[in-house]
């Protein structure tokens, strides 16, 4: 398993949650440094839409912070020379060529990568001849695989849950104003309904806002998920084909 540069994650982390709060501050002193005036309109800043959608509001704002956190996070992870170091299998393959196993899996160990991992894991048990390794490949490839592929389904459980958290402030919104109806007994002015209507479409925009670029992210991760297994597959074959010529040619020579 490959490193991640888990304090610059946290940095980001922490810069962007400091931004989004200096954005939601309420602007109450005009760009002159003078008080507003009581009787000025209300703005439509950052803050007050946020606002407007209460409390799913700041629930689906806090999922658009980990939505920005994971595709920054994949994007620097799913690259080919965090996956498969530069040079790395032909390194591997000409010590295992020599009959090297040994300084083989200390260069996997040096280079901690998904290829370095899945070669080693193959290496480890060689002692059960070629089958073996090629299986023991095989399951880490797989491990790897299901351990990127799960960072990346987080992204598609966010796409799925904003909007599903718009369509529930969609409903309280027409709660609201509905109550109002009856309250005032079919009496209610339009600014009385004007609050829940806001609501449910500041809740409604908020929840696709979110989801449409968390959905087209996993779909691009998704997919640069599988080429890049696919290259690693291809280069874990690479670095070990001497080990099945060693293998199969001293069998078919007993």
């Amino acid at each position: 398993m490959f490193p991640t540069n888990t304090r610059f994650r946290y940095r980001f982390f922490t810069t962007l949650l400091s931004l989004t709060l200096v954005l939601a501050m309420p602007t109450s002193v005009s760009a002159q440094g003078n008080p507003a005036p009581a009787s000025a309109p209300q703005g439509h800043s950052f803050f007050e839409i946020v606002h407007a959608g209460g409390t799913i509001g700041y629930v689906i704002m806090l999922m658009s912070l980990g939505a920005v956190a994971l595709m920054v996070e994949q994007g620097m992870t799913l690259r080919a020379r965090v996956l498969m170091p530069l040079g790395l299998a032909e390194q591997l393959r000409d010590q295992l060529a020599a009959g090297q196993y040994t300084r083989a899996e200390q260069l996997c160990k040096l280079q901690p990568s998904v290829l370095a991992f899945v070669v080693q894991a193959g290496l480890a048990e060689r002692d059960g001849g070629w089958p073996a390794i090629e299986k023991g490949t095989e399951d880490a490839l797989a491990e790897q695989s299901a351990r990127l592929f799960r960072k990346v389904e987080y992204l598609s459980v966010i796409g799925s849950l904003a909007p599903m958290l718009g369509l529930l402030g969609t409903v309280v919104g027409m709660v609201m104003a509905f109550r109002e109806v009856a309250i005032s007994q079919g009496a209610a002015q339009a600014a009385d309904l004007a609050e829940g209507i806001y609501l449910a479409l500041v809740t409604t925009v908020q929840g696709l806002i979110v989801a449409i670029p968390s959905l087209a992210a996993f779909a691009f991760f998704r997919s640069r998920v599988d080429q890049l297994l696919a290259e690693t597959a291809y280069a874990a074959q690479h670095a070990v084909a001497p080990v099945k010529r060693l293998r199969t040619g001293s069998k078919n020579d007993e």
